[in-house]
């Protein structure tokens, strides 16, 4: 199965076995019916602070989303079988821009707390951003190049082998810095 393919198919999923309708995942996430629907039918791939807030409304853990096991022991995720976990997910849902590829770290490990993910940024002529928020934290290391990350009214150049760690209820981006393209780890916390 196409990996792009099962965050929809997730959602959709776990929305009925809740009987849910869209109109109510909808208003308890805050995104639009439409947003939903176009997420649920693998139309678009959502950012991370859609998918947090549908999880919130659903009562369950982002990696809910990203899951494929159940392992409750220790997950070891080899470098070999990255390219068979690469999802991406656009830069703002209603926007089809992919500029980030993520590499999920953990997601045959079942109850996890924190989402960790490399992440290829793709060079890009795009210089403006949605800002974007959700409840959690999350931590950045530079593994590859520069990015920038805007958080809040505040701007930040973190280099290769730099790290930045920030609250995500602040309205925040990041991308490549001066459109280059860098390579992260990420580490991201979301209380359900």
């Amino acid at each position: 199965m196409d990996s792009t393919k099962i965050v929809g198919e997730k959602i959709k999923s776990l929305r009925e076995t809740r009987e849910i309708s869209i109109s109510e995942l909808a208003e308890r996430s805050g995104l639009a019916e439409e947003q939903i629907t176009r997420i649920e039918n693998n139309i678009d791939i959502p950012s991370l602070a859609p998918l947090i807030k549908i999880a919130r409304a659903l009562g369950v853990r982002l990696g809910t989303f990203l899951d494929d096991q159940d392992e409750t022991g220790a997950v070891v995720c080899r470098k070999q079988e990255e390219t068979d976990t690469t999802i991406s997910f656009s830069n703002n849902a209603l926007d089809a821009r992919t500029h980030m590829r993520y590499h999920s770290l953990s997601k045959s490990k079942a109850d996890r707390h924190m989402e960790p993910f490399i992440i290829d940024i793709e060079a890009t002529d795009e210089n403006k951003y949605e800002l974007s928020s959700h409840e959690g934290e999350e931590f950045v290391y530079v593994m590859e190049g520069a990015i920038e990350v805007c958080h809040g009214k505040n701007k930040y150049v973190i280099k290769t082998g730099d790290t930045i760690y920030y609250d995500s209820i602040v309205p925040h981006h990041l991308h490549g810095y001066q459109g280059e393209a860098a390579k992260i780890l990420a580490v991201v916390y979301t209380p359900i």
